[in-house]
């Protein structure tokens, strides 16, 4: 049996999606032979290229001339001149696009420093209205330092371009979002499937990867067994690609494969879909993880004989009667076996990345906000410590989903192991955590070893920003490559963390916050507004709170999202139950397959004004603009004034410094004692013991040595607590080193100066 696990296009340029490796790593371990095919960056590349420009301006160009003259003849001449002039440099364009795409990726001629210096410089590169707008900005001249910037802007241009006169549909990511989301019928959808990318660039590709003179088509054709198609769904903008590939795949192969979907949009919005139109796209919907079902599928024996209607756990079957009618069979829900084998395989399953070229994926720059760049400035080695949250209480978020309930830990030792082979086998050191929330645990053993071993890994992900995360904790994820954490507030007051269930408090949040950023770790958070019990009031609090956040600078960047009631959110079961005879759900009994889980309620649009000054405001604060205005300067209607004390995130902070100070005076415990900094040196003729610690000096006295009579041997003792060498007998060293009392006073000395306590 083989299987191919593809991801349809377009999901993020930077990375591959990890749903893949997952699949891939876990049908090998059955001995399943098996190939991912990242369809998303491959798409990219057919587009943006030399022939994919050429083809793309034959088949736009008379368009987008018909397109300026009607802008024209509408007034909008800044319109009308910005097509005419990607018309006059198409040529430039096609000439220019592989140097552009090559300056966002490492390893080409093409991206070498000498390739910027003609880019950036050269009157002849096509520019357009982003990447215009982007040098306008500048106050200065630009620099070879700018062209991964430029080269950005230039794509962003180009998928402009697209959108107006060829797709209005295309995104460099998530490709059809809009459409998907927007629409409740499938026959809507289905027209998605066609729409002028995927018919002119994914459907070639599609044929070359896997039709008639592919080396795929012989080995499918000639297989004694069903080939399984795994195809990853993990956003609505995946979707309407998804059917297109399954389509390709059923009228290609007949029944010689049987297609799957799955993945995060399925999970969600296709939970309950009993849409038998999907037959001419998927043989089956497969929910959740998937380890357990498709080891059930494959242990029915259905790989080889056709399916016989039997129901198998969390797989959602489309099977053709003789009749031509098509039947829905219902998934099994649970099934002890099924889940205590999923559990096990989510431990032990290791995301196995053999089958991705990093080298084809750009490295975009979108903003010069250093937390912002991490998302796309980086080709990230995507896995999770953990599958699911270890909270799940969080009132608006899917808690009776899998994702988010069915909280199993990996093994951290496994994980780390298998991310530094594959880290040094493809040249990226790069890990995203994908978690709903790193768990603390998993995080301060995946920093010790990555410690350990040299700390070549640089990693990052989702927190729950809570008091675990204490200047000691942060010091020592910090120390072992942690380099940025993002992490809900949702709403910045005390009540509203109430009404979420947020299950932490406005001092735990601060004290997170000054821990990281004191530990030199990038901190990113998520708002939400517009929430169901929210007033006009609550709204000018958090963003109050939010202002005070960034002035304190505990914060590097932030977003706003907009409050969506959900289906499976703890909401609606508690409203269910009758908890908020207050909230007023209406509940659309039209809704097809596409608006199940999203729910719309009475008052859900009073929020919706305050949507541009609340991202208005947040984009200057997180420039370090606009800091000393007061919220309610940012809207151009009445608003009322914020409650919040105008100290009140520095009050926060003084509690924070005074616990963190009280903790350095704590006993010691030599087991969980680390020393992170330099190496101890006399200095001013030996009346000084100096070192440094993250960047800055420290000094005591010599005297201070009496409890061990030679600074080489201090040195010997914090050189055996260092997280690469420490072990029971550095325990036991320190353990005896601190009876004597001069000794245990200049140990403790050290805490908050490099000796952690973990």
């Amino acid at each position: 049996m083989k299987t191919l696990v593809i991801q349809p296009p377009l999901v993020q340029l930077n990375t591959a999606y990890p749903s893949g490796a997952y699949l891939v790593s876990f049908f090998r371990s059955l001995s399943v032979e098996s190939k991912w095919f990242d369809l998303s960056i491959e798409l990219f590349h057919r587009i943006f290229c030399a022939e994919g420009l050429k083809r793309l301006f034959e088949l736009t160009a008379d368009r987008a001339l018909q397109l300026a003259d009607k802008a024209l003849d509408e007034g909008n001449e800044t319109a009308a001149e910005n097509l005419r002039r990607y018309i006059s440099q198409k040529d430039a364009w096609i000439e220019w696009i592989d140097t552009i795409t090559s300056v966002l990726a490492d390893g080409s001629p093409r991206s070498s420093r000498e390739a910027c210096h003609k880019f950036v410089f050269s009157p002849h590169v096509p520019r357009g209205m982003r990447t215009e707008r982007r040098l306008s900005q500048l106050d200065r001249m630009p620099s070879t330092d700018d062209a991964r910037f430029l080269a950005s802007m230039e794509l962003a241009d180009l998928a402009d371009y697209i959108t107006a006169v060829f797709d209005s549909g295309f995104s460099l990511v998530r490709y059809g979002e809009s459409v998907t989301i927007s629409e409740a019928a499938f026959d809507s959808i289905e027209k998605g499937a066609d729409a002028p990318v995927l018919k002119e660039f994914y459907a070639p590709l599609l044929k070359e990867k896997f039709g008639p003179q592919s080396s795929v088509y012989e080995k499918i054709r000639n297989s004694e067994e069903k080939c399984l198609v795994c195809i990853s769904v993990p956003f609505a903008g995946t979707f309407a690609a998804a059917l297109h590939t399954g389509r390709f795949f059923k009228d290609t192969f007949g029944d010689k494969v049987f297609v799957f979907f799955g993945g995060g949009f399925v999970n969600t919005e296709l939970r309950d879909c009993r849409e038998k139109a999907l037959l001419r796209y998927t043989d089956a919907i497969c929910y959740d993880r998937g380890y357990g079902s498709y080891k059930a599928f494959i242990d029915a024996g259905f790989c080889s004989r056709d399916y016989d209607k039997t129901p198998l756990y969390k797989i959602r079957f489309f099977a053709k009667e003789k009749d031509g009618t098509t039947s829905v069979i219902d998934p099994v829900e649970h099934d002890t076996k099924a889940e205590q084998y999923e559990n096990e395989m989510t431990a032990s399953v290791m995301p196995d990345f053999s089958d991705i070229n990093t080298s084809n994926y750009p490295r975009m720059i979108d903003d010069v906000n250093p937390m912002q760049r991490m998302w796309s400035d980086g080709t990230w080695l995507k896995a999770y410590m953990a599958h699911g949250c270890y909270w799940h209480k969080c009132a608006f978020c899917d808690v009776n989903l899998d994702y988010v309930s069915g909280y199993r830990m990996t093994c951290t030792d496994r994980l780390f192991d298998s991310l530094n082979t594959q880290a040094q086998k493809h040249g990226v050191y790069g890990i995203h955590f994908v978690d709903e929330a790193m768990p603390p645990v998993s995080m301060k053993r995946f920093a010790h070893l990555n410690a350990a071993q040299g700390n070549s890994l640089s990693w990052w992900g989702n927190v729950r920003f809570e008091k675990v995360y204490n200047r000691d904790t942060a010091d020592f994820l910090s120390f072992g490559g942690l380099t940025g954490v993002s992490g809900g507030i949702e709403i910045a007051t005390g009540k509203g963390l109430d009404h979420i269930h947020k299950g932490t408090d406005i001092d735990s949040i601060v004290g997170a916050c000054c821990a990281f950023k004191e530990a030199g770790i990038l901190v990113h958070a998520y708002m939400i507004y517009g929430y169901w019990q929210e007033s006009d009031q609550d709204t000018i609090d958090s963003m109050e709170t939010l202002r005070q956040f960034f002035e304190a600078g505990l914060l590097d960047s932030c977003f706003w999202h907009k409050f969506t009631l959900t289906r499976h959110s703890r909401i609606y079961s508690e409203y269910k139950q009758g908890l908020y005879p207050e909230l007023k759900v209406i509940e659309d009994k039209s809704a097809g397959i596409f608006a199940r889980n999203g729910l719309h309620f009475r008052g859900e649009k009073n929020s919706e004004k305050f949507r541009g000054a609340l991202n208005f405001a947040l984009e200057s604060w997180m420039h370090g603009e606009g800091l000393e205005k007061r919220v309610n300067k940012w809207f151009d209607f009445a608003t009322p004034k914020p409650t919040v004390p105008l100290d009140y995130i520095k009050k926060a902070i003084e509690r924070y410094e005074q616990k963190r100070d009280a903790a350095y005076n704590a006993p010691l415990n030599p087991q969980k004692n680390f020393w992170l900094g330099g190496t101890i040196t006399p200095c001013c003729h030996n009346r000084y013991l100096e070192w440094y610690y993250m960047g800055e000096p420290f000094r005591i006295e010599c005297t201070a040595l009496k409890g061990f009579g030679t600074v080489q041997k201090l040195n010997g003792l914090l050189c055996s607590l260092s997280p690469r060498n420490k072990n029971d007998e550095s325990v036991k060293e320190l353990q005896e080193a601190i009876k004597n009392p001069a000794a245990k006073r200049l140990m403790q000395s050290l805490r908050g100066r490099g000796l952690v306590q973990i």
